[in-house]
């Protein structure tokens, strides 16, 4: 059908839709079980994320094998890249949003409760001087904020050139170089991995040597939510682009239909676009 002049491609009926929302199902009785310290909660979390993971396996090597087999035409390829577009906007507002709560805590919230301090005195708390980095009024473990010129700085510096060797895969691809191609994905997922290795040891670092954690009031709460977050979306990245290396192999993609790897691409190149955001903005400033 995809080969008329003015026809799109319909899918058959699929059972993967369900299976994810069993899977859903499963992680969200199995976190908020867990949460409250039943044991249970564990094996419904273990047993949602197999069925998740069946389930992603099963339904993109549906779509891997319908594309490779010539049923999408532009019209779907479209369909395909605006999909992509919504998802990663819908990203780019997630991030926002803990951006914007970053502001708001720095420049609005402090400063106010720095304000009241000096106008109550000690009626709520000693006198406090709002400034940031800070855990918030109150009695706080004392903590030592994280430098940007280290770890993070090299970090910074993995994941612009991960975007770098990520293009170079993509002009590869379509000079129809498949030994580049493999290459510099390759290039791209050993640095991912590199970024998240550093990131895991610069936790360790903030919990044993600096006294910072999750706790650690309004510092410790921002940090380690948006650059965890962000690494979950590094992890993420890096899955896709070992699953793209392995199609890659397999002989996928051509220089003229190759969305599966743009797509991808894509996303790297907002993980690295937001890391960037994070390192002014949480580690500089």
């Amino acid at each position: 059908m995809s080969h008329e002049t003015g026809s799109y491609y319909v899918p058959a009926p699929s059972t993967f839709p369900i299976i994810g929302s069993t899977a859903v199902l499963f992680m969200g009785s199995g976190a908020a079980l867990t949460m409250n310290k039943m044991e249970t909660g564990y094996w419904l979390l273990a047993i949602g994320l197999a069925i998740l993971v069946y389930m992603l396996f099963g339904w993109f090597g549906t779509v891997a094998r319908e594309s490779e087999s010539g049923k999408y035409d532009a019209q779907v390829d479209k369909s395909f890249r605006w999909g992509m577009s919504w998802f990663i906007f819908t990203e780019v507002m997630f991030f926002c949003a803990f951006f914007g709560a970053l502001y708001y805590m720095r420049n609005l919230s402090i400063p106010w409760l720095a304000e009241e301090s000096t106008v109550l005195g000690n009626s709520f708390w000693s006198a406090y001087d709002g400034k940031w980095p800070t855990a918030g009024p109150g009695t706080h473990d004392p903590f030592t904020p994280m430098g940007a010129w280290g770890l993070p700085a090299f970090n910074t510096m993995l994941l612009l050139t991960s975007g770098v060797t990520c293009t170079f895969a993509h002009w590869a691809l379509k000079a129809n170089n498949r030994s580049g191609l493999k290459n510099w994905l390759l290039a791209t997922i050993a640095l991912g991995v590199l970024f998240l290795g550093c990131q895991i040891y610069e936790y360790m670092h903030a919990y044993q040597d600096l006294n910072l954690m999750l706790s650690s009031g309004a510092y410790g709460s921002t940090f380690f939510m948006l650059t965890g977050f962000h690494g979950f979306h590094v992890t993420v990245g890096t899955i896709m682009l070992i699953v793209i290396w392995f199609r890659s192999a397999a002989g996928h993609f051509t220089p003229e239909k190759h969305f599966g790897f743009e797509g991808v691409a894509w996303y790297w190149h907002f993980v690295d676009v937001v890391w960037l955001g994070l390192f002014v903005f949480v580690y500089l400033m």
